[in-house]
This record gives structure tokens, sequence and C-alpha cells, in this order.
């Protein structure tokens, strides 16, 4: 077997890459990177308009082809549909990006139990993707890469006086929702191994929008080692290495990608 450059190991050409959550501040750079990587790319969003706009604007490599679908993964009646729909209009999936999120504001102050339960069906949603992904996988006997999006919080807590007087603490529910998606993919990553369906996680830090405090930014920007917050291109690499052969032999793993904030 002669032995892969880096050029075809972090290539996506000739696969089918499906994203949920493409039309976000984030979903939209990771959309794009698939693409540039040589993917043909199915954008998934709640609203199927805004989905197809995403695909139209992506750029084709070699004559790939993009595809929309509607998928609300806090619907199990939608990710069951969305997926089959992804199938039926790409042919195929082979990479998996697990990015959509229903946001939550409400902090440990305030939030109600049905709340904090529906924070909590956003991982449920995730799973359930991923078990019907890997089941169609299997049935192609094909291999295949998962990636579910974590975050920093679910690996460390937020600082309380990065918030405090600007708006609420970062959500209870939300990093309790990133604790566990980070250990789902692990589960999952032991019970797929066998099956050639690698499940990572990747797990941005600071990336606010622009829609946030200026204020907020500020204060989270003197708690990152690097001092700024990330840009949503600089996702993109991560990205495609989670979903291409040059992640060959990982599995399992939660990448973080944060400016240094986890290594105090």
């Amino acid at each position: 077997m002669s032995e892969r450059t880096v050029t075809d190991l972090i290539s996506l050409r000739g696969r089918v890459a499906l994203i949920t959550g493409a039309t976000g501040h984030l979903g939209r750079a990771m959309a794009a990177a698939l693409a540039e990587a040589g993917a043909s790319v199915v954008a998934s969003s709640r609203r199927i308009d805004d989905a197809r706009a995403v695909a139209d604007h992506l750029p084709r490599v070699d004559g790939a082809r993009h595809h929309a679908v509607a998928i609300d993964h806090m619907e199990e009646a939608s990710v069951a549909s969305g997926l089959k729909a992804a199938i039926e209009s790409a042919g195929r999936i082979d990479v998996l990006v697990a990015n959509g999120h229903e946001p939550l504001v409400s902090d440990w102050r305030a939030v109600t139990a049905e709340q904090f339960n529906r924070q909590l069906m956003n991982a449920t949603g995730y799973f359930l993707l991923a078990r019907l992904t890997r089941d169609h996988l299997v049935a192609r006997g094909a291999g295949g890469s998962i990636v579910l999006l974590g975050s920093m919080y679910g690996v460390v807590g937020s600082y309380p006086d990065a918030y405090e007087g600007i708006g609420p603490a970062n959500p209870v529910a939300y990093q309790a929702l990133k604790a566990g998606i980070v250990q789902m993919a692990r589960h999952l990553a032991v019970y797929w191994a066998k099956d050639r369906v690698r499940v990572n996680c990747l797990s941005p830090g600071p990336f606010p929008s622009d829609a946030a405090p200026a204020g907020l930014v500020a204060r989270l920007e003197r708690k990152c080692p690097m001092g700024r917050i990330g840009q949503p291109d600089e996702l993109k690499g991560p990205l495609v290495f989670l979903a291409s052969d040059a992640s060959s032999y990982m599995t399992g793993q939660n990448l973080l990608i944060d400016g240094g904030w986890t290594a105090w």
C-alpha cells in the first residue's frame, strides 16, 4: 500500500457530508469548509429556505453538488425524515456534523425544570441522528466520520465575573448539555469502532457572534491566553481534520479549539 500524502488525507473529494445548523454563526463557516475540501454538502436547518440559501452559495470542487434539507433535531420525526431526505437527494452520507442547537437564555437563577430538560433534548437529537447515520453506513458496508459539536464549557466552568452586570450567566443547562455530548462521543466511539464509524467531538472556545455585547467580548478576551476571541474560519481546519482521513486513527476524542482557554 502506497503512503498517502497530506493532500490525499485531508481531501473530502467524492464524499457527502451532512451538517446540521448550517445557517448559524459557526455552521456557515463549517459548511463552507466541507465544500472547500471537496465534499458534496447537505446543509440542514429547521427552515428549508435558509438551508437552501447556504447550499446555493457553497463552492463546488470537481463538480460537487450541494443539497438542502429541513431537520429540527429537537423532534424525533424530523431527524428521521431529514436524514432520509438527505440520503435520497445526495445518494448517501459519509460524514455527519451535528451542529444544530436550540439555545437557552435562562441561567441557574431562573431556569425551570422544563427549560432544563428541553435543553438536554439537544443531546437526544444528536444521538438519534448519529445512530441513524451509523446504521446507514453499516448497511452500505462503509466507514464514516461523525463529528459532534461540544464546547469548552463542557470541560470547564465559566467565570462568573465574565458575565456579571452584562447579562445572565452562561446557562448551567448548556454546560450540562455540552459535557454530556463530549461523553456521548466517547461512548459511541468505543461501540462503533468495529463498524469503522469514528465519533469525535469538536469543542469551540470563545466564538461569540457579532450580536454579543462588546463588554462581554472584552471580558472573554481578557480570560483567554491568546487575548482574543475565535473567528469562525478558525474552525475550518479542525473540522476538516476530524471529517477526513487525516484523523483516521482518532476516535472518541474531544478536540478543543479555544485559544488556550482550558490550558489555564
